[in-house]
């Protein structure tokens, strides 16, 4: 196989992100200020906890809390279905909401406030919520404050209108500047849109794969770049600085697909607020449901041969987000190295980050 530069493989990866547009599968957790059990209420004894929206207009709430006999499932105001140490509920009859969030009160301990992490939007496919996880130490990251997005050049007026409802603040473009100015975001009234330009300065892609396996050397490349790239240092640097700071949160950063920049970005975030290795891999991994049907559409109007090639820029696989992580360990030893020295986050700046984005 021919070889290519790093910022050459950076670019050709980033070809992937153009090529698509994309749909959805389901979510989990944050306390609001009304939320019942929050904070003062002791620790949170769910492990597992999700809500699923349903085509149908019904949702899916589940849970496992073990040692707690009874749980209670609440919604608008009102319990809406009880259950025990483990359950799964599907709940009808609710009106039309922006968002629909479910409070998980336990007979004992901090509870949970909950929605799908897909936020349905007309003009975006992958906005999600980037919270809704449990950390290894039993804590849980408050949903409603950080999202992760696709492109949002096509949102429409009642998307902006949504999100805007949804309190988003900031949004952070992690896009090159052909993107940008080919597809302009569209941000909510009184939003602040920050450019943070992982590949700044890359070269346009000049070679493109011929071959599956160099369409994956490129992604895998293209993932090493966004950990130890000095402009892609330098833009995270900015978007974690903004989801640290309480006035610019809501905050929404993404890309053209909201896989690739914007995965290494919410990989980070999770990381960092100590949620397992394994559920940072289902969240990247998400992508790929989220997006399937734009990415089939994508590949089925290509040749089979390019179809192939191409198929790999259009994944997410774990191998990708995994050269990501090795290349931290590479270049600075440890994450916690990494936080320091490439996103500016000392250990103070942890701790208060955790203070901020999670409870229980």
């Amino acid at each position: 196989m021919k070889q290519l530069t790093r910022a050459t493989a950076t670019s050709c990866a980033l070809a992937a992100a153009l090529l698509v547009g994309l749909t959805a599968p389901a979510a989990s957790a944050h306390p609001s200020p009304a939320a019942p059990g929050q904070g003062s209420h002791g620790r949170i004894p769910f492990t597992e906890a999700t809500v699923t929206a349903n085509d149908n207009g019904t949702y899916t709430v589940e849970w496992k809390a073990p040692g707690i006999r009874r749980v209670a499932v609440r919604a608008n105001g009102r319990t809406v279905a009880t259950g025990g140490p483990a359950g799964r509920v599907t709940v009808r009859g609710l009106p039309a909401a922006d968002r629909q969030w479910f409070d998980l009160v336990p007979e004992r301990g901090g509870s949970l406030h909950l929605a799908d992490r897909l936020i349905a939007l007309q003009g975006a496919v992958n906005f999600r919520d980037a919270g809704g996880y449990r950390t290894a130490d039993g804590h849980w990251v408050k949903m409603g404050e950080v999202y992760r997005s696709d492109a949002l050049d096509k949102l429409t007026t009642a998307d902006l209108a949504k999100l805007r409802r949804l309190a988003v603040r900031t949004v952070f473009d992690l896009r090159m500047a052909s993107e940008r100015t080919a597809a302009p975001d569209l941000v909510p009234a009184g939003a602040r849109h920050v450019v943070a330009d992982v590949l700044a300065g890359s070269p346009t892609f000049t070679a493109m794969p011929t071959t599956p396996a160099e369409g994956v050397a490129m992604m895998v490349e293209g993932e090493k770049f966004m950990v130890s790239g000095d402009t892609a240092k330098s833009a995270y640097r900015s978007v974690f600085g903004g989801i640290a700071d309480d006035r610019s949160r809501a905050v929404v950063f993404h890309c053209t697909a909201g896989k690739d920049r914007t995965g290494w970005a919410n990989a980070a975030l999770l990381t960092a607020l100590g949620v397992p290795r394994s559920t940072v891999m289902a969240d990247y991994l998400a992508s790929n449901d989220y997006r399937a049907e734009a990415n089939a559409a994508a590949l089925a109007s290509m040749p089979a041969a390019q179809a192939a090639v191409y198929k790999p820029l259009l994944d997410v696989r774990p191998e990708y987000l995994n050269s990501g992580f090795t290349e931290v360990g590479k270049e600075f030893g440890s994450f916690t190295a990494y936080e320091k020295r490439a996103l500016g986050l000392d250990a103070g700046d942890i701790r208060e980050l955790k203070r901020d984005l999670l409870v229980g």
